[in-house]
């Protein structure tokens, strides 16, 4: 069996003890995906290959495998929905470095780099595909619906972002509709596929506490673009800001700011290549605006209605211990 790669830049070993009760399945969810993706074709293989390398902490899929598993009776066909998620996940990434034209990922240089956008997108499409393949062949038509549906708000919410022209008037609602459709959007159907196949009547119950997870994982790491390293994170701090991304703590930051500092930012989103000095000037406006702590309470907020959610679940168990315990991981991992 093949054994999980040697831990990502920055994982914790709170993580290493939320994934204890599932570590072994978590090794076979590796090998569902390298099956999954098999290719004959072999610049697609070379492709594959290089991704699986690449690969992340297994966060999402963890969340399936847990949820199956709280009901005491974990399923085989958890596994390979699980691989799905994670191929899903990889799609997205790959996809959204495509637009974005990014040139690095977790430290590594993204498929677009390496190769082109057109390989890139066609990778994307070809994971996609694979997964509902999968699903097909499982015959599980709910888990179908709960990846459908997922796919689909994160397809809306990166064309969102693609049309908001004027970054700086992203408002505090649009910023949650949006990390609602490209990051809670999924974990929420993560873990309501695991409750599909270990405690269907509690499916509810687990897509609340994954959308919610969701959002507090998102604006932590947003928070980690203003306070984080490039060590903990794999990107340089401002790197968001670098990419002219506006998050809660800069949509924050603009409403408290002078006027004067308001159009420091403004200008400051002009720069074609920015400066490092420009970036960290800007972080330290919005660091002293109290943009970070206004959205690490939200991510606080978030965080306890997750736990809310799991409080419905009428059990106990290292798996549902497991899943409180990814609640403080999501919001104060790499500080």
């Amino acid at each position: 069996m093949t054994n999980i790669q040697s831990t990502p830049v920055g994982e914790s070993s709170m993580l290493a003890r939320i994934q204890g009760p599932v570590r072994e399945r978590l090794d076979e969810v590796v090998d569902e995906i390298r099956r999954i993706v098999l290719s004959d074709f072999e610049v697609q293989e070379e492709v594959n290959g290089y991704l699986l390398k690449m690969r992340g902490k297994l966060f999402r899929p963890t969340l399936l495998l847990l949820a199956d598993a709280a009901g005491g009776r974990p399923h085989p066909d958890a596994v390979s929905l699980a691989a799905v998620v994670e191929l899903v996940h990889l799609a997205t990434l790959v996809h959204d470095d495509a637009v974005d034209h990014s040139v690095l990922r977790r430290g590594l240089p993204t498929v677009n780099h390496l190769w082109n956008h057109k390989v890139a997108i066609i990778t994307g499409d070809f994971l996609y595909s694979r997964s509902v393949m999968e699903l097909a062949r499982l015959g599980r038509m709910e888990a179908i619906e709960a990846l459908a549906v997922a796919s689909n708000r994160m397809s809306v919410g990166e064309l969102r972002q693609l049309l908001a022209y004027d970054a700086l008037d992203f408002t505090e609602e649009g910023y949650y509709q949006l990390i609602s459709s490209k990051t809670a959007s999924l974990m929420a159907a993560a873990s309501e596929m695991g409750a599909l196949t270990g405690l269907s009547e509690d499916r509810e119950a687990f897509r609340r506490f994954g959308q919610a997870l969701g959002m507090a994982f998102q604006i932590a790491d947003d928070l980690l673009d203003y306070e984080g390293s490039e060590e903990t994170t794999g990107k340089p701090v401002g790197h968001d800001l670098r990419e002219r991304k506006v998050t809660l703590p800069l949509v924050e930051a603009l409403r408290r700011v002078s006027t004067a500092d308001r159009n420091r930012i403004r200008e400051f989103f002009t720069r074609i290549d920015p400066t490092g000095d420009e970036i960290e000037e800007i972080v330290t406006v919005v660091k002293n605006a109290g943009g970070l702590e206004y959205a690490r309470d939200k991510a606080r907020s978030f965080a306890q209605e997750a736990e809310m959610a799991l409080e419905e679940v009428r059990l106990e168990g290292e798996a549902m211990d497991a899943l409180r315990s990814a609640i403080t991981y999501a919001v104060e991992r790499n500080r």
